[in-house]
């Protein structure tokens, strides 16, 4: 049996407490591992794009990836800069399809400040943390629009989608945990 059940929450840059044991809390809670913060690096200027004036989501992943201590299981990195892929706009995050690493960013799930900005920018990031991390279990998206692996192109269906696994997707995910052993 695998002695490596933790999931690595990785700042990158300035993120603030909350968010980080929001993240934590939340993969705790979906995937039932442990869970560990560390920062493994703060500068990203080699994923900059001064054309899009936003950063490379899949360089940074590869970064993650490199950087990643041998006893975790997964690692998620997250930012605040806006990140893009070169075929859509902006991500919300990426991740490595079965690999090891995941990336999200905070830049257009925090708004306001307010109680009710808050909360919801509290359950976003935390959606869109589990939805990337079910990308490395090897997840795909999922037709169930209340599913956290649903696909979202906006803040309005990452609203709307649950913060749980459809029964589907739920079993594909103790399945894969239990076939990496842990």
């Amino acid at each position: 049996m695998s002695t490596r059940r933790t999931i690595l929450i990785a700042p990158i840059g300035e993120i603030s407490d909350w968010i980080l044991e929001a993240v934590a809390f939340g993969v705790n809670e979906a995937f039932d591992l442990d869970t560990r913060i560390l920062s493994l690096f703060n500068n990203i200027d080699f994923a900059w794009d001064p054309g899009r004036k936003q950063y490379h989501s899949t360089q940074i992943l590869e970064a993650l990836e490199t950087h990643a201590p041998d006893d975790i299981l997964k690692v998620i990195g997250i930012t605040r800069e806006d990140l893009f892929i070169p075929v859509l706009t902006y991500v919300y995050g990426e991740a490595q399809l079965g690999g090891t690493a995941a990336l999200i960013s905070i830049s257009r799930l925090v708004q306001g400040l307010d109680t009710g900005f808050l909360q919801s920018s509290y359950k976003r990031i935390i959606k869109e943390a589990v939805h990337e991390l079910g990308h490395t279990f090897n997840l795909r998206h999922c037709r169930d629009e209340l599913c956290m692996m649903h696909y979202c192109r906006s803040l309005e269906d990452v609203d709307k989608k649950s913060s749980r696994f459809c029964r589907y997707c739920n079993i594909m995910i103790a399945d894969a945990i239990r076939d990496l052993g842990v």
